[in-house]
């Protein structure tokens, strides 16, 4: 495809062409932006967007990011009819099994969530469950939860379908520019440097997937995100599996397994990963692949025989290890940065890019245009994030769990276990000697309940009361009928100056 003119300036420039930067492109055309262009280092997909497995699940941890994945699911249905190019989308829906009391109460729980937001959802028995697929060992099933509009697509096919889009919108998609550093003066972004001259822009908007964190940084930006190694395996042709095959979530086993053009795929999150490009990412890599590990893999490709064992007489054809970028709290990272205006960012997405691309793209369009986000976003605002995540040392030991994280338990008041310690109070030892159970916030150790004596000063977590209850009690009636020392360390300090300020 011949390439057009150059730029010397622009309305608005997005950094990267996987499925984020090229949904952001869309939806800019979308409200009516023709003066933007897309530059992408090498060729479309080809950092991380290229080998993702494509599942397109809607349910997540709370309503708006639902709402967002449910637009997503949207859009990729009626993107062919927009672009006029194939994506392999197809709704073959969801099955996730619970192995546990406490996985099925999530499961419930999510389905409530779902059905109040009109997502059709149903809730299966173990007998039901062998009835919708009986290749599926229901013996330690306590119950599960089906979504008939989930579905997967073929990433690379819809990526280049939103640029396609995105081009017939009026966009200017660029292969083979690097972007080798951003512009900004004073506390502002002015444009970006390439290895094909500089372009100054009205807005920049970073989509840079694995690359973001250090290009970022470079102008003073904390995007903390680090890879990690994501492992699959496809499997050789299997006869007679239907192309309807749903999606199978097992996240007690951390597992997933879908079918894949007659062959099944099996992918895992483990709770204990591999990070990757520690000191940064090549600047070549490019449809590039990882060593295979099966010593890590295997024990999850056993877990997959378990649920489904007309995989132990099936061949293995592909062993795949590719890399994918993840955050310290496995939640992407989408808005303005507070601290450099007109540069937005949209990454880190945590294996979960495909499903988010959708309503990520939209809702950062709009909130470029109308300076605002149309809707609450807080979950994954860019704002959450503190100076001190950029540490490497502290990425590193934090990817390690979340890249697990999404199949985890997600349990109330759950405390992150790695990169601990990161920030304590003078009076740490003291709390600490007192019976303590700390929790983090911002870096901090904060204590969040004191346990009783002779009690272990840990969380029992579950979605009743917690064994903390009855301290917790103790604290408030303590503070209500005696006197109660706070160590606030950890609490905002501000200072107000001026003729009009006063004390309060």
């Amino acid at each position: 495809m011949p390439q057009t003119e150059f730029p010397s300036e622009t309305e608005i420039v997005i950094i990267g062409g996987g499925v984020i930067g090229c949904s952001v492109a869309f939806h800019l055309t979308q409200l009516g932006y023709r003066d933007v262009h897309l530059l992408e280092r090498r060729e479309l997909t080809c950092g991380t967007t290229w080998h993702a497995a494509g599942l397109i699940g809607q349910l997540r941890a709370t309503s708006n990011m639902t709402k967002l994945s449910q637009y997503t699911s949207d859009l990729y249905r009626d993107l062919e009819s927009i672009s006029g190019y194939a994506t392999g989308f197809k709704q073959n829906g969801s099955l996730s099994v619970a192995t546990s009391e406490a996985r099925w109460e999530e499961l419930r729980r999510g389905s409530d969530m779902a059905r109040n937001l009109g997502l059709a959802c149903i809730t299966l028995s173990p007998d039901h469950i062998e009835e919708l697929n009986p290749q599926i060992n229901i013996k330690d099933v306590v119950g599960g939860l089906f979504l008939p509009s989930d579905g997967q697509t073929n990433p690379i096919d819809t990526t280049r379908a939103l640029a396609a889009a995105a081009r017939q919108g009026g966009a200017t998609i660029h292969e083979g520019v690097t972007v080798t550093s951003i512009l900004k003066k004073d506390d502002v972004a002015t444009g970006v440097k390439t290895s094909k001259g500089e372009i100054f822009a009205k807005k920049i908007v970073l989509c840079g997937g694995m690359w973001s964190r250090d290009l970022a940084a470079s102008v003073g930006v904390t995007v903390p995100l680090h890879a990690a190694e994501h492992f699959y395996a496809v499997t050789e042709p299997i006869p007679g599996l239907p192309t309807n095959f749903p999606v199978l979530r097992d996240p007690d086993n951390c597992i997933y397994i879908k079918e894949d053009a007659g062959k099944l795929l099996i992918g895992a999150f483990e709770p204990i990963a591999k990070p990757w490009g520690h000191d940064g990412i090549p600047k070549d890599f490019s449809f590039d692949e990882l060593p295979p590990d099966l010593d890590h893999f295997e024990p999850f490709l056993m877990k997959a025989m378990h649920r489904l064992p007309a995989l132990e007489n099936a061949g293995i054809h592909t062993w795949f290890n590719g890399p994918e970028s993840f955050t310290p709290d496995d939640r992407y990272m989408l808005g303005e940065a507070p601290n450099l205006s007109n540069l937005f960012v949209a990454t880190g997405f945590n294996s979960v890019g495909i499903q988010s691309a959708g309503g990520a793209g939209k809702v950062l369009a709009e909130w470029i245009s109308k300076g605002e986000p149309p809707m609450d976003v807080w979950d994954v605002d860019i704002r959450r994030m503190h100076p001190f995540q950029q540490n490497k040392a502290y990425l590193y030991d934090r990817t390690i769990e979340s890249l697990g994280l999404l199949y985890q338990m997600h349990w109330p008041h759950r405390q992150p276990e790695t990169a601990r310690g990161v920030r304590k109070s003078p009076l740490h030892d003291r709390l600490s000697q007192a019976g303590a159970c700390f929790g983090t916030n911002t870096g901090w150790e904060r204590p969040n309940w004191f346990a009783h004596k002779g009690q272990v000063a840990k969380y029992e977590y579950s979605y009743g009361r917690q064994n903390w209850f009855d301290n917790s009690r103790h604290e408030h009636m303590a503070t209500r009928e005696n006197v109660t020392l706070f160590d606030q360390t950890s609490f905002s300090k501000y200072r107000v100056e001026g003729p009009d300020a006063r004390h309060s």
